[in-house]
């Protein structure tokens, strides 16, 4: 995708997996959640893995499925605790910090949106410093709705009045992607690998980003 930088006055951004390396959460759940979850059960972690697969599974794509709050009740584990011990992986992709930086330049409005609890964003915030190069912040807590639920646009339209014709959306999300095309916004990027450590993604449906630096360089964001 080329794209008009003239046309384009708001950029919304995704923070885990867009913004900021997947490979935090990736870890988190796969294996640092399951660690814990066994030492305190005294159970194998296969046993662990499965049943907390099986578990998260029935609220995928649900508010509850990115909720710091829920999964610490439904584990009987401090969530953010946990996440704190392993708070070294939390990182930017890269070139997104130059990326927001050159946004900011260019007057274009910059906004997060992400389906992450306020908890998780905070701690991310105090490490990263990434809300310095942001004019709003939003999480779909706010609103009660997933960027999944179309509720969740609405919303953000009367929040922040932005024009989805003049929007761009980046997200490594595909529901998400095609809940925010339903909603009309013109200008859709996927993240082709949203983990570090993680291979690249097969071709989706939406263009794929491989680098910031490519939007900065290709399309005259510099």
């Amino acid at each position: 995708m080329m794209l008009n930088w003239r046309d384009i006055d708001t950029v919304l951004l995704d923070m885990d997996g867009t913004l900021l390396d997947l490979h935090f959460d990736t870890f988190f759940w796969m294996q640092h959640l399951p660690k814990r979850y066994a030492e305190q059960h005294n159970m194998s972690l296969e046993q662990v893995a499965e049943k907390l697969a099986r578990r998260m599974n029935d609220f995928q794509g649900t508010l509850n499925w990115y909720c710091t709050d829920f999964w610490s009740e439904e584990f009987d584990l401090d969530i953010l605790a946990l996440k704190q011990e392993i708070d070294h992986l939390i990182g930017y992709r890269p070139h997104a910090r130059s990326f927001l930086e050159a946004l900011g330049t260019h007057n274009k409005q910059r906004v997060l949106v992400t389906n992450a609890h306020r908890d998780s964003v905070d701690l991310k915030f105090g490490l990263t410093g990434i809300d310095a190069h942001l004019d709003s912040v939003i999480s779909s807590h706010d609103y009660g709705q997933p960027k999944e639920d179309q509720r969740f646009w609405q919303q953000l339209q009367e929040n922040i009045r932005f024009d989805p014709k003049r929007t761009l959306f980046i997200d490594d999300s595909e529901p998400v992607l095609r809940s925010a095309e339903k909603f009309g916004i013109a200008n859709l990027l996927s993240i082709e690998q949203p983990d570090s450590q993680n291979v690249r993604r097969q071709p989706s449906n939406f263009p794929m980003l491989d680098s910031f630096a490519h939007l900065m360089t290709r399309d005259g964001l510099n």
